[in-house]
């Protein structure tokens, strides 16, 4: 499933003034095994035009493969399709100093203005579960009082956030979320690594049983 390019389009024409680079597309087939919503694209993501194909892509594929899924089985999109980045400076080797962009959160007004995609998405992708990554793609979807941090390898059904008018509503119908950490939270934190193996068994059982317990 491909959003409308016309859709791409105006979602770029509305986030143009704010610091954002490139545009990545959602991945997958309309009726995947899931729905994945991670942040935003990183670098080489914005290059090569694949979802989750940097480092924390590795991350995920191994956390879908521990779940007998494959990259084709699942749809793959995020709360932002461009990169967020910052200036800053780096040291090199040779004692000069070059200035790079780095990847940072993107803000309450890039979600907002990317928020049409995603809604476009959740309406025609039919997925029996949403996994979401990290806290940017929780909050987008379920609202800011959730932290991944208390939530994850939980079952939420709730409403979702949609735009409409320029605000954030709750949609008619309820989805079924599964909150886990961002691929790329154990390259900080590796403790995390036995919450997510625990979090991939309950996404196991639910994918294997139907059962979302």
């Amino acid at each position: 499933m491909r959003i409308p390019k016309s859709l791409a389009e105006e979602v770029i024409a509305a986030s143009r003034d704010f610091p954002l680079e490139g545009f990545v597309y959602g991945n997958g087939p309309v009726k995947p095994a899931m729905m994945l919503v991670g942040e935003a694209p990183g670098e080489t993501e914005i290059h090569n035009g694949v979802p989750f194909s940097g480092r924390a892509g590795k991350e995920l594929m191994a956390f879908l493969e521990g779940l007998g899924l494959s990259r084709e089985e699942v749809y793959i999109t995020s709360a932002v399709r461009s990169r967020p980045y910052r200036w800053g400076k780096r040291n090199n080797r040779d004692g000069t100093v070059t200035e790079r962009k780095y990847n940072r959160p993107p803000t309450q007004k890039e979600i907002t203005a990317h928020a049409p995609i995603l809604d476009y998405e959740l309406s025609h992708v039919q997925a029996p579960v949403i996994v979401t990554l990290g806290n940017i793609g929780l909050r987008r979807l379920a609202g800011t009082d959730y932290k991944v941090g208390d939530c994850h390898g939980r079952f939420i059904r709730t409403p979702v956030r949609r735009l409409q008018d320029g605000a954030f509503v709750w949609s008619d119908r309820d989805y079924l979320l599964f909150p886990t950490f961002h691929p790329a939270a154990i390259f900080y934190n590796r403790s995390l690594q036995e919450k997510i193996a625990e979090d991939q068994e309950k996404l196991r059982h639910f994918l294997k049983t139907g059962v979302s317990s």
